[in-house]
């Protein structure tokens, strides 16, 4: 393979909203500049993993390597959810350039508007394009004004096209050959480049995806992993066309894959620097931050004999995906299981998901939490992430929770509605911003317990499916919060505690009680479900005994022969109260823990 000047190379990535049609449009990039031969093509072919096409959303990026007009595009198809932004963010350093899809059907959503912005902070050449004009309920020019308005890109300049048919598609390939700049870098500096994303493959380990920045990147050179602090040796370096095929070298500006024999994706994370380990580079390059995890859930076996499997899974799962944290924990009612940190709802979603399918485990999630600040009486600080760890009322001086900024864009005839919802989660308002008559962004401080439950779900719900939702960390506030436990027949179940506003902890207490009364089933004893906070018992619910007929064999006779019986049940009940135990079927933390019908 021939080297390319870097004047002839661009390097662009898709960003959109999810649904919004990047990953068809990557299908007929892929197909014009003839990368991928036609008996071979398929739908979404970028998305490799089976749940991203049944979903219909990017979960890994990807990159590939096309060739059009004597030049070199390096195209890189970014995950589209608010959960893996990092992700995009490290996408975008590696570009110069992005190609914004927006729905000619939809308009700008709230995590198109992130990215742009992303984009526009990195300094990257704006390609905007309205995707979907084959449909009957396009309208591109009310679409490009709006662009016009919360952009500034001028609407003239907007692509219209259909990724679907195929109409418009080479003009923004040649609009991006005019469009973007090519890489700067030079070959003569000691190797600088970045890594964008890695990812596990059974058969060779690590395969990370990276752009050259600076130097020249060969196989069989010695590399430093900066950030790591690791040394690996370069086994094959390569482009993706889209197919991994092995090149004598990458230069400045080019964009390929590395297999350095890592058996871990966390020692080769996006972001990281890589220099050569004779002639190092002495700056790594800016950006590269650990994976933080937001949100924090239990994860067990229904089967206790699972369990060593299950651990196994996991370890497995976390060479692909090195975004999850999971430590090992007991619950006296869910038996052994592991506590994992994620990026996201949709992230946790997605894991479990791939444990139950490529590892042919059934599992239970206890409820999502987040991570709490505590400062003790003592004046000590301690970080919980497990709702059963919180210390006793009398304990602790004050919890601090972690605060969000979402960002929603809606349909102005839902405003009323939005507004409702983001009160009642204790949100306070910060902007509200009309976009065009027909929409407005509405920017909400808020805690992350309140978003984390099902507020995307109620947000789709309450807006017809036309609000979109993007948020980012914003520190930790103090809050009026308490823990609320679930006991059964005095017996405080762990899986159920949860920390919850106190105002809203009533309200809390009495739906579980009365959602666990309609579940568990009835015992041969009265069964007490009661909410508490600390030793106070905020609700309760009962679950009626059975009532066996003791009286049915008796044919006539005296009554007393039947109040005897009757009696003698009564302190059969009492005795079975006081020393029996509550057996709670596996499929009731199921339903219980499931979110909020």
């Amino acid at each position: 393979m021939t080297a390319v000047p870097i004047s002839k190379i661009r390097n662009i990535a898709i960003i959109a909203h999810i649904d919004h049609g990047k990953s068809t449009l990557a299908d007929r990039l892929l197909e014009i500049c003839g990368a991928v031969e036609a008996r071979e093509m398929r739908d979404q072919y970028l998305d490799s993993m089976d749940l991203e096409r049944e979903r219909g959303i990017t979960i890994k990026l990807q990159s590939v390597k096309l060739e059009w007009k004597n030049h070199v595009i390096n195209l890189i198809d970014t995950p589209g959810h608010v959960d893996f932004g990092y992700e995009v963010s490290r996408s975008l350093v590696a570009c110069e350039g992005v190609v914004l899809v927006v729905d000619a059907a939809q308009g700008i959503e709230a995590q198109t508007l992130a990215n742009t912005y992303l984009a526009i902070e990195n300094d990257l050449e704006i390609v905007p394009v309205l995707n979907k004009l084959d449909l009957p309920a396009a309208d591109p020019d009310r679409y490009a004004q709006e662009m016009e308005q919360v952009i500034g890109m001028p609407a003239e300049e907007v692509l219209r096209i259909s990724a679907k048919t195929g109409m418009g598609v080479e003009d923004l390939l040649d609009a991006i050959i005019e469009r973007v700049p090519p890489p700067t870098g030079s070959e003569v500096e000691p190797l600088q480049a970045l890594i964008f994303d890695s990812h596990f493959d059974t058969y060779r380990g690590v395969v990370s995806s990276v752009r050259v920045v600076n130097g020249r990147m060969k196989p069989g050179e010695k590399l430093r992993f900066m950030q790591a602090g690791a040394v690996h040796e370069a086994d094959e370096i390569g482009a993706r066309t889209p197919d991994n095929t092995p090149v004598e070298s990458l230069g400045p500006g080019e964009v390929g894959y590395l297999i350095a024999g890592i058996k871990d994706v966390r020692e080769a994370r996006s972001g990281e620097t890589i220099t050569s380990a004779n002639t190092p580079a002495t700056e790594v390059l800016p950006g590269y931050r650990e994976p933080q995890p937001m949100v924090f859930c239990g994860l067990y076996p229904i089967d206790a004999d699972d369990y060593e499997n299950f651990r196994e899974s996991l370890d497995k799962l976390r060479l692909d995906d090195g975004s999850f944290t999971f430590e090992p924990e007991t619950s006296g009612a869910l038996g052994f299981g592991f506590r994992c940190g994620f990026l996201g709802l949709l992230h946790m979603e997605i894991v479990r998901e791939r444990l139950q399918r490529e590892f042919d485990l059934n599992l239970i999630a206890t409820s999502p939490s987040v991570k709490y600040q505590v400062t003790l009486n003592n004046g000590e600080e301690m970080v919980i992430d497990n709702p059963s760890l919180l210390p006793a009322s009398g304990d602790f001086q004050k919890i601090e929770e972690p605060y969000l900024r979402a960002s929603m864009i809606v349909p102005s005839d839902y405003t009323g509605t939005m507004m409702e919802l983001c009160q009642s989660r204790r949100g306070r308002m910060e902007k509200m911003e009309y976009l065009s008559p027909e929409r407005l962004e509405l920017v909400y401080r808020m805690p992350l317990a309140e978003v984390v439950v099902d507020f995307f779900d109620q947000l789709k719900s309450r807006s017809q499916g036309y609000a979109s939702l993007d948020y980012e960390a914003e520190g930790y506030e103090p809050g009026d919060l308490v823990r609320v436990d679930i006991l059964f027949n005095g017996e405080q179940v762990d899986a159920f505690s949860t920390i919850v506003h106190r105002d809203s902890s009533y309200e809390y207490g009495r739906k579980t009680a009365e959602k666990l009364k309609a579940i568990i089933p009835r015992q041969q004893f009265e069964v007490p479900i009661q909410a508490a906070i600390g030793g106070r018992i905020i609700a309760r619910e009962t679950v009626k005994a059975f009532r066996k007929d003791v009286t049915e064999k008796l044919y006539g006779g005296d009554v007393t022969r039947k109040n005897k019986l009757l009696k003698k049940q009564k302190e059969g009940k009492r005795k079975m109260k006081s020393i029996g135990r509550v057996e709670i079927p596996p499929d009731t933390f199921i339903q219980v823990l499931r979110l909020d019908d």
